[in-house]
């Protein structure tokens, strides 16, 4: 064991794997990596936990006993999906209502303004193409919420990438959701109750990207080997993946 290493805990969730997850944190002052293979809270509590910001016993026992000092940091990616599903599901009940319209060539032309809109919307302003940039011309044209939304999204996403300290973020973002309520209601109940997790995010710019990325190449790894016999040779394909083999 070695001083400030970093150790990957299979089972790190359960009763033994936190004890020893508590040792090597207070012993060698260690960077951990959990994993368990307890679920996902029932469906039927995802709302709860949502509404109410009722973490599962679980993540709650894990950080109190590893990290009493820990400063909890909204990683941004997440405020951004939410604000993007409520922009996604606008676009859907849009259409959802042209299909019923009796008026053949409105409900041809919204139609045809949303064909393909997805992705436009969604996608970073400055990254759309030149065919993008029309699409999306035309559909602010025939969806003026639609407009209102993907500029209020793009307002967000700016925030996020320019403001450094939490108070210049704070004041942003406060006036940001001075604008949202009628448009992105859920992502304004979201954003007010964990307020303090979000602005910390201005300081600290700490995400879970890296830690995502090596996740997902670890799942890649085990589909294109049709899983693996031993965890030796799944660890050996992995660290040739990063050049770590010697």
């Amino acid at each position: 064991m070695r001083q400030k290493g970093v150790y990957l805990i299979t089972g790190g969730l359960g009763n033994i794997g936190l004890l020893l997850a508590s040792f090597l944190a207070k012993k060698f002052k260690a960077k951990l990596i959990l994993i368990g293979r307890s679920g996902l809270p029932e469906r039927s509590q995802w709302s709860e936990i949502l509404e109410n910001k009722v973490l599962p016993n679980l993540l709650c026992k894990t950080n109190k006993e590893l990290m009493p000092q820990a400063k909890i940091v909204a990683d941004n990616f997440h405020v951004m999906k939410q604000v993007n599903d409520e922009l996604d599901a606008a676009r859907k009940k849009i259409t959802r209502e042209a299909e019923r319209l009796k008026n053949k060539s409105k409900k041809e032309k919204i139609l045809s303004g949303l064909t393909k809109s997805k992705y436009v919307l969604l996608k970073n302003q400055e990254d759309l193409k030149e065919s993008e940039q029309e699409k999306l011309q035309e559909i602010e044209r025939i969806a003026p919420v639609l407009r209102k939304m993907h500029g209020l999204k793009e307002k967000l996403r700016n925030i996020f990438e320019t403001n450094k300290n939490w108070s210049e973020g704070l004041l942003n973002l406060a006036d940001w959701l001075k604008d949202i309520f009628e448009y992105f209601p859920k992502s304004f109940g979201t954003i007010k109750r964990w307020i303090g997790e979000i602005i910390a995010y201005f300081d600290e710019g700490t995400t879970q990207g890296v830690v995502a990325g090596i996740n997902n190449k670890l799942k890649l790894i085990k589909r294109r080997a049709f899983g693996f016999r031993n965890f030796d040779n799944f660890q050996l394909r992995s660290l040739l993946t990063w050049h770590f083999a010697s």
